[in-house]
């Protein structure tokens, strides 16, 4: 990979002080069918995709097992096995998919030891680099869950243990348990409410990973703080968006999806964005 690709404007994270990654990464979620079931639309598209990611300097890609469910790993092994030194997969366990559109945590010690068995096969690896659990399971101590992880990577299955969708104390118990490299919860201009957590991450030196980090919602409205900055910069809204999560934290790594080259090529471009402090604070004073 060329160390002048446009991905590495975003700088770099090094996760759990070994896998130095850029800060620009790439979610597969939307790579999967409507209701993030099944298949693609365009499967050659999805492929593609994921080729011209990795083109442009790409080298942390995010998946998880409920993604299709399976479908997204699937796609990745078949796009990009065998798979560059410097890349780093992440994926995530603890969800049961009944059918389209339904999401049911699961994190029970036996369901995420069957989980990882199947990223480990579908994606073909014998270690996961990144391995999430997805979300805690209110039905399970959330020191259950975090235990089996451990166990998995004390087993070689996983090299660093990573959290979603969780509160400052749960990762405070959590740590308890075990080390934990990474946390991935909701974060966007429209919805900052693990503002806590970020600084957490930043405090603790663990990468912070932003879910949906376009969700610019109501924010992008023509004549809007954040249009008129697109416009000054003949830039997207989604661009700047996503300069603004690079920008505000150096723990953050956005990790944007589509299904679509052309949209990949504008999420890349988003990373040679460098706000100013006006900009920045501009936005960030922005409320929905």
């Amino acid at each position: 990979m060329q160390q002048t690709s446009p991905v590495a404007a975003s700088g770099s994270f090094t996760l759990g002080g070994d896998l130095k990654v850029n800060r620009l990464g790439f979610g597969t979620m939307r790579l999967t069918g409507k209701g993030i079931w099944g298949p693609p639309a365009d499967k050659q598209e999805a492929l593609a995709v994921l080729r011209r990611a990795v083109e442009s300097g790409v080298n942390f890609i995010d998946t998880a097992d409920s993604y299709g469910p399976g479908i997204s790993e699937e796609l990745i092994a078949e796009a990009l096995y065998p798979y560059p030194a410097e890349l780093v997969i992440a994926t995530k366990g603890g969800f049961q998919r009944p059918g389209p559109g339904q999401w049911v945590p699961d994190g029970r010690p036996e369901h995420l030891r069957e989980a990882i068995e199947g990223s480990l096969k579908r994606l073909r690896l014998k270690r996961i680099e990144v391995y999430f659990l997805h979300t805690p399971d209110p039905k399970v101590p959330l020191e259950l869950s975090v235990g089996e992880l451990e166990r998995l990577r004390e087993a070689g299955k996983i090299h660093h243990i990573g959290l979603s969708n969780v509160s400052k104390s749960q990762f405070t118990r959590a740590r308890q348990i075990a080390p934990i490299a990474a946390i991935q919860n909701q974060y966007n201009l429209l919805d900052r409410t693990s503002e806590e957590v970020v600084e957490v991450c930043e405090r603790a030196g663990l990468a912070f990973i932003p879910w949906f980090p376009l969700a610019a919602g109501q924010l992008a409205h023509p004549g809007g703080a954040l249009d008129q900055i697109a416009r000054a910069r003949h830039a997207a809204t989604s661009q700047i968006a996503l300069a603004w999560l690079l920008k505000r934290s150096g723990a953050m790594l956005p990790i944007p999806g589509t299904s679509k080259v052309s949209h990949l090529q504008e999420l890349v471009a988003a990373a040679e964005i460098q706000l100013s402090e006006s900009e920045f604070q501009t936005l960030a004073a922005l409320r929905p």
